[in-house]
């Protein structure tokens, strides 16, 4: 016998479930995506074309040649993605403060499905922290997340800083470039050493330069629109970075060489991968260099899904310095990205069996952050 009563209460409650969908997805900030979207379509874009360029030009038989060689080494490949991750994800385990705490699996799946979205959409780099937020929402609460993450994110950016730099200097010390490039070369270091020193003392000395400047500003009547709510928020971060460092300040150190391992274990990744694709082994330094290509690629392309084509056009660059050849430089960009494909497929599954489809995860990225504000 069916039961009615019980089949009403399960579709008014699936109803429900789709009108707050909705709504989330009708309050998200439409304006200002719209122009970020503009934004990564241009340069997604750009970035395929750029990728046809310089596969066409570095020879796609070549190319393949060199993935060919690496054969079952991808495999390889793919598993050190897997620990290089995972000290990232040990690293944000570790700045969730107490009497909270997240699980090493938890944060891998919440990692897995960020970096899902990060790598496939335009925009996923604007959602992706909020994201892992909210898919561990049932084992923390979502400020908990959100400011853990905030906290990693800071570590992590230190860590890059400090490799942009170290890949610079040997740079110029291996090269003696001249003109522009060296002058570029010189300008990248002194903006990002000060940077980093500056924000050491800042945490350490507790300077309340952020809120400072946001007040200042907003005095004198620049950007008020983002600072009318912005100033509470710049002051909010400097409470969390200044808090957790009165709080765990033995934490400092075991976060800062996992950030580390991360960026040592691509290095050994690209090592990885030039050993197999080239016909002389290669050296370290050649291998850091090209990792360190990357990582500022990565962080000024974020925007372009896969960064497709510019990691191509950085990887040659460095190859032809390096006298490679181009069509090594793209192997290896290829090679990467397929293994970032790989887990992004992952990540894709993980979000199909939590339930949540990309625009639910988007909705409810965008709801979250709202209620931040």
């Amino acid at each position: 016998m069916i039961n009615y009563r019980a089949r009403n209460v399960k579709f008014a409650s699936r109803r429900k479930l789709r009108q707050k969908r909705f709504a989330m997805t009708e309050n998200r900030p439409k304006t200002r995506l719209s122009k970020l979207q503009i934004a990564g379509i241009v340069l997604t874009t750009l970035g395929l074309a750029l990728f046809v360029f310089f596969v066409y030009t570095a020879g796609i038989e070549e190319i393949w040649g060199g993935i060919s060689r690496l054969g079952l080494g991808f495999l390889f490949v793919l598993a050190l993605y897997a620990v290089k991750v995972s000290t990232r994800v040990y690293a944000w385990t570790l700045c969730v403060e107490k009497p909270y705490h997240l699980r090493f699996v938890d944060a891998f799946r919440a990692v897995m499905i960020g970096e899902a979205l990060s790598a496939m959409i335009p925009l996923g780099i604007l959602m992706s922290g909020t994201a892992k937020a909210v898919a561990v929402r049932k084992r923390v609460p979502l400020v908990v997340g959100l400011s853990s993450i905030a906290i990693e994110n800071l570590f992590y950016s230190l860590a890059t800083g400090t490799l942009i730099v170290c890949g610079s200097i040997a740079f110029l010390l291996t090269f003696h470039p001249a003109g522009n490039v060296a002058t570029v070369g010189y300008a990248i270091i002194a903006i990002i050493t000060t940077l980093t020193i500056g924000g050491f003392f800042m945490v350490i000395q507790e300077w309340r330069f952020a809120s400072w400047l946001a007040e200042w500003l907003y005095g004198k009547g620049l950007a008020t629109k983002v600072l009318h709510r912005g100033r509470a928020e710049v002051e909010r971060f400097e409470d969390l970075i200044y808090g957790f460092y009165r709080k765990h300040p033995r934490k400092f150190l075991p976060i800062i060489l996992l950030e580390t391992a991360f960026h040592s274990i691509g290095v050994f990744e690209v090592w990885f991968i030039l050993r197999a694709v080239m016909d002389v082994a290669p050296n370290f330094l050649t291998a850091f260099l090209l990792e360190t290509i990357n990582r500022a690629i990565l962080v000024v392309f974020k925007l372009v899904p896969f960064l497709v084509g510019v990691d191509e056009a950085g990887a040659q660059f460095i190859s032809d310095a390096l006298a490679l050849g181009a069509a090594v430089g793209v192997t290896l960009a290829i090679v990467r990205k397929g293994r970032v494909l790989f887990w992004t497929g992952l990540g894709v599954i993980l979000i199909v069996r939590s339930g949540l489809s990309f625009r639910e995860v988007s909705a409810e990225t965008f709801s979250a952050q709202k209620s931040e504000a």
